[in-house]
């Protein structure tokens, strides 16, 4: 893959509550902080580094498990951020834990450890963001079967 530019821009509405624009045909969204500050109209600043993680998690989850033609679908994504103070007592998301869970019984698929062992290294976002907070992840089957225990994210 070549080097891309990837553009995002905010016009503020009001206070903490902006308008966040993708370009191209893709619809805006409202962004917010969640009171005191903000009114909470919105996804925050958080919770879109937690969607960012997940949603890209599921995107190399499937693409790994369409790669031998497999349908794990509906898969599903669940990401916790732990908010806290750092040393310096300033809040920062200190680590993060994934939740995937595949849409099928771990059975009816193939190839699942092999591709269990290394979707996450192909996650740009996750990989990029675990350089910097902890994030673990772990992965089920719809029988709710642990295949993947929640383990560091190692770059």
């Amino acid at each position: 893959m070549s080097d891309e530019l990837v553009r995002v821009d905010l016009v503020q509405q009001a206070d903490y509550r902006f308008d966040t624009r993708f370009g191209g045909e893709v619809p805006a969204l409202l962004t917010d902080e969640p009171p005191p500050l903000g009114t909470g109209q919105g996804p925050s600043p958080v919770q879109l580094l937690c969607a960012a993680v997940a949603n890209c998690l599921s995107d190399s989850l499937l693409f790994a498990l369409r790669k031998y033609k497999q349908a794990p679908e509906p898969l599903r994504c669940s990401v916790e951020a732990q908010v806290g103070r750092n040393a310096e007592g300033r809040v920062r998301v200190l680590a993060m834990r994934a939740q995937l869970q595949l849409g099928v019984p771990a059975a009816q698929l193939q190839h699942l450890d092999r591709v269990l062992s290394q979707f996450e290294a192909f996650c740009t976002v996750t990989q990029s963001v675990g350089q910097g907070i902890a994030i673990t992840t772990e992965v089920r089957d719809a029988e709710g079967a642990l295949l993947k225990p929640a383990t560091p994210l190692t770059h």
